[in-house]
């Protein structure tokens, strides 16, 4: 089954799925409407207590009034309702009952572990009522924990906070033509991306290289996984989903966007679709065509180029190739006035029920967070613009990004954000016969599917190249 069947039959389930609650949350609200008539007639004891929280969920669930921070308001009716529903309400729990543990040193097992959810109406000590049925599975929480924390500076309650209040939904097309989903955290500061069975394994099994690397690297310019998970649908479907960082800043809008591998073949962006379409993710030889280059002075040029050769060698290592350099460029004279954001996201808004943990003191304060906290109500305009995780590491301290510099290094009137994305695909039987048949059309070393050794030193050389004093990358286009 290729991926757009697949595709098709998961928008089918979901859609019936979607119906299906809709009629149940008729029958319940009847139901209840009944039950409310019946005066003097209390309950006691453990099916008050469900059918309490059921009623409140049944009422939460009719609750959109509240006015979305950007764009337009999404609710039952969207085809992924309830896929991301069940993503949220999985995420909340299952890094909650994480966080709720006192810390303790990584064991060998915690990278294979797997830990199971099942959500239904009713509810147990483990999970809350939901309006349907699904099971969830939290891989290597631990591991992922031990990153956020104490790698990424991510704060835990602030963590689930961004993901489980309010949601942005952005569906956009994976640049590499995966069909995986993304969606932003509201804050855009998360992205939830959909990923392929092979690619979940594969991360997997690289977890504990990858892990490794981040502690010796705290500056890594490659993607930074928080968690990964699997929902599995009624009929069987299984989606496995990262929850990653999003590279684009939330307070700045972004002007250009490039996607490049240093390959050259087939890697452009109808320029006449980039001028109707300015929000398009161009590629290698648009930035060459444009003759753009990274303007960073020897002090941040030198910074970088270490830290790609080092990102670069892990990936080779690995075995990865069809990685990319992601570069975001923001224009600090035109600012916001465009106002891109609001013009590109959506909003999901749905109530997510109240946590059941082990009352430690941590799991009380973390849940007392999460209920009372309202990001609606958080006036984002008095934060500092860097405040948060970025603020620690190299690339990321110029406003969420790395501003760039003349050759005395002082500022100049562009911000880059950027990292390397896309790392998680190895050079297997499929990429070995795509280089085979691309070879014979095009020049074989100037192809994407390279194997990764010469991908890795390609890359690293393209990067130098598009440097300020790096040549430019025309040597790297096809005769």
């Amino acid at each position: 089954m290729d991926v757009g069947d697949e595709l098709g039959e998961l928008a089918e389930d979901i859609q019936l799925q979607a119906e299906q609650i809709r009629k149940e949350r008729w029958s319940k609200r009847k139901a209840q409407q009944v039950a409310e008539k019946e005066k003097g007639k209390l309950q006691v004891g453990p099916e008050a207590d469900r059918l309490a929280r059921t009623t409140s969920l049944v009422r939460g669930f009719s609750n959109y009034d509240d006015n979305p921070v950007v764009g337009n308001l999404i609710g039952e009716g969207h085809v992924n309702y309830v896929l991301m529903f069940n993503m949220l309400t999985g995420i909340r729990v299952a890094v909650s009952r994480c966080q709720a543990k006192i810390r303790r040193p990584l064991t060998d097992e915690d990278y294979s572990a797997a830990h199971k959810y099942s959500f239904d109406f009713i509810g147990n000590e483990l999970t809350p009522s939901t309006k349907y049925d699904f099971k969830f599975k939290d891989y290597a929480p631990w591991v992922f924990r031990e990153l956020r924390e104490d790698y990424f500076q991510l704060d835990p309650a602030d963590y689930l906070l961004s993901l489980t209040a309010k949601y942005i939904l952005s569906e956009l097309g994976s640049p590499g033509k995966s069909g995986s989903f993304f969606y932003f955290s509201r804050d855009y500061r998360f992205i939830i991306k959909t990923i392929h069975h092979n690619e979940h394994k594969f991360l997997r099994r690289i977890l504990r290289k990858y892990h490794e690397h981040i502690k010796s690297n705290p500056h890594t310019l490659l993607s930074r996984f928080y968690g990964l998970h699997r929902v599995k649908l009624p009929r069987g479907h299984k989606i496995h989903f990262v929850i990653m960082n999003n590279l684009f800043p939330p307070h700045k809008d972004v002007h250009e966007t490039y996607d490049l591998k240093g390959s050259t073949v087939g890697r452009e962006y109808p320029e006449e679709k980039a001028k109707q379409n300015p929000r398009a993710v161009l590629k290698d030889l648009n930035w060459i065509n444009r003759s753009k280059s990274l303007e960073l002075g020897p002090e941040k040029r030198a910074l970088l180029t270490e830290q790609i050769r080092r990102d670069s060698e892990l990936l080779k290592e690995l075995h990865v190739m069809d990685y990319s350099l992601l570069i975001g460029i923001h224009n600090m004279v035109r600012g916001n006035r465009d106002n891109v954001r609001r013009n590109t996201l959506k909003v999901f808004s749905p109530d997510i029920p109240k946590l059941r943990r082990k009352q430690t003191v941590e799991a009380i304060a973390m849940r007392r967070v999460v209920r009372e906290s309202d990001l609606q109500a958080l006036d984002t305009a008095h934060v500092a613009p860097d405040a948060g995780e970025r603020q620690h590491f190299i690339f990321y301290q110029d406003e969420g990004g790395l501003r760039a510099t003349d050759e005395a290094n002082d500022g100049l009137n562009t911000i880059y954000y950027l990292g390397i994305i896309d790392i998680l695909t190895p050079y297997n039987t499929v990429k070995k016969l795509e280089n085979l048949w691309k070879g014979f059309q095009a020049d074989r070393h100037k192809i994407s599917p390279v194997p990764p050794q010469e991908y890795g030193d390609r890359f690293f050389a393209f990067m130098q190249a598009i440097m300020r004093g790096g040549g430019g990358g025309a040597r790297f286009k096809s005769e």
